[in-house]
């Protein structure tokens, strides 16, 4: 089973930052997550959200830059404007920490900063021949609908930077993964990519775009999406049940995604917020690789999962 490091070694230092990245490549990930979103001036960034007020100093630096719903989003910040922004653990609407064990949500500037896709690309290179290892990339577009609503067409800049860094197609050890199916199938089928493509699966409460999981999740809904996808990427939670003894059980989805033939990616094993029925993190690695047989798992501990994953191998 290979790890991908969910927004780099996350669970140590602020996400998608250099330092988190390194640390998750010297800990043994197999890939590196990139979430993607659109400055105003059309560069990408490594982000997990359309909103900059969660992670960075924005509204300190910038208060009168909020939009009326009182978020500060990063399509109408330039590029040296996110550059100058400063980066902390991810926070909660009052400012409290998400995971308070963490790195501490700190008043005074340390200089860690947001970076885009081609800083992160040059990055990884360099790791990879400094180290001798091949990790691999696993970029995520954010909400293309959202973006093509705000005026950018946020894919085909993801498909030109990938591009000039060597990443067109299968072999290139790369995944890129979205939750919007109808922008998948776009990706394959219009734009002519060549890429490893993930199809996210989460819960329709979330608002990911137009896509049903509900129905994706169905036998026909399945075999539509593997028409297009090598492979998905499940919520953890959509993976597991409960016998009627109160035991863990397969729900079959995992089990249906294999028998296409398609790579299955779940996410996110975290210890310090673990699902339902799981009371260690090694319970809930040798459930997803013993009995589910997944083939990598998103991790914000990838020291940890990489440790179990070699236990069970």
């Amino acid at each position: 089973m290979k790890v991908i490091a969910h927004r780099g070694a996350s669970a140590y230092l602020p996400e998608h930052t250099l330092p988190a990245k390194a640390l998750a490549h010297g800990m043994g990930a197999h890939f590196l997550e990139q979430d993607l979103v659109a400055s105003r001036d059309g560069e990408l960034f490594v982000l997990h959200d359309i909103h900059l007020d969660r992670v960075t100093d924005v509204a300190r630096r910038f208060p009168d830059r909020a939009r009326d719903d009182g978020r500060y989003y990063a399509i109408d910040f330039t590029a040296d404007e996110i550059r100058s922004l400063t980066v902390h653990e991810r926070t909660n609407a009052d400012g409290s920490a998400v995971f308070p064990r963490r790195f501490p949500v700190l008043d005074n500037d340390i200089p860690l900063r947001l970076h885009t896709l081609d800083d992160e690309l040059r990055f990884v290179d360099g790791l990879n021949r400094s180290t001798g290892r091949r990790v691999g990339i696993y970029p995520e577009i954010k909400r293309p609908a959202w973006h093509r609503e705000q005026g950018t067409d946020i894919t085909r800049r993801t498909l030109d930077v990938l591009t000039r860094h060597g990443y067109t197609g299968r072999s290139d050890n790369a995944y890129v993964q979205c939750f919007d199916a109808q922008e998948l199938s776009r990706i394959r089928h219009e734009l002519d990519s060549d890429l490893s493509l993930v199809q996210l699966v989460g819960d329709n409460a979330w608002g990911e775009g137009p896509t049903d999981f509900a129905a994706l999740c169905t036998p026909e809904g399945l075999v539509e999406s593997a028409r297009t996808v090598d492979g998905f990427g499940p919520w953890i939670e959509l993976l597991y049940t409960f016998d009627k003894a109160g035991h863990l059980a397969s729900s079959g989805l995992a089990e249906s995604m294999h028998s296409l033939g398609r790579v299955v990616h779940p996410f996110t094993a975290r210890i310090d917020a673990l699902p339902d029925g799981f009371d260690t993190f090694m319970q809930l690695i040798s459930f997803l690789a013993h009995s589910l047989s997944v083939d990598a798992v998103f991790t914000d501990f990838p020291d940890e999962a990489v440790l179990a994953a070699e236990a069970w191998s």
